[in-house]
């Protein structure tokens, strides 16, 4: 699970009265809750729930994705994201830039991307994981004011 500090930075980003689906969210995640606060809709779903990423789209309407996927089937993840043809913010490692997917994919949709200055330490069953041995970042698509954006990760 993403923690509080890693849901800080993209919000500044969501538009005003923006309705987000978070696809890989419970209701006691931090970007339902956070984004909440700000007093946009969220519409949580989850595969524990039987809505399944791949296969799941909300009835109702909704304007953009924001949450963070596993990451397993990046390229799966980003090709369903883009299906929908709305703005995306979704967490996923760095690492992954050293596939040839996300490069495909920033040269023909102009992906996005919003770095953070220290790793960001995620949640396993309540517990931060000390051990990251990975940097990550928001992989986005028309949903940020430029290309690639900088930002502090206030840690506490």
């Amino acid at each position: 699970m993403t923690p509080d500090y890693g849901v800080v930075p993209i919000l500044k980003y969501i538009p005003q009265d923006a309705i987000i689906w978070c696809p890989f969210d419970k209701e006691d995640s931090e970007f339902v809750k956070q984004i909440r606060e700000m007093g946009n809709k969220v519409i949580a779903t989850h595969i524990d729930n039987g809505q399944d990423f791949y296969t799941y789209e909300p009835t109702e309407h909704w304007d953009c994705i924001i949450s963070n996927p596993p990451f397993t089937n990046k390229r799966h993840i980003f090709e369903r994201a883009l299906s929908f043809n709305k703005p995306f913010a979704l967490i996923m490692s760095n690492t992954w830039l050293n596939d040839s997917a996300p490069k495909q994919l920033f040269k023909n949709k102009d992906l996005q991307l919003l770095m953070f200055d220290k790793r960001m330490k995620f949640k396993n069953n309540g517990e931060i994981q000390n051990k990251i041995t990975f940097s990550s970042s928001y992989y986005c698509w028309n949903f940020l004011p430029k290309q690639i954006i900088m930002e502090e990760l206030k840690i506490h």
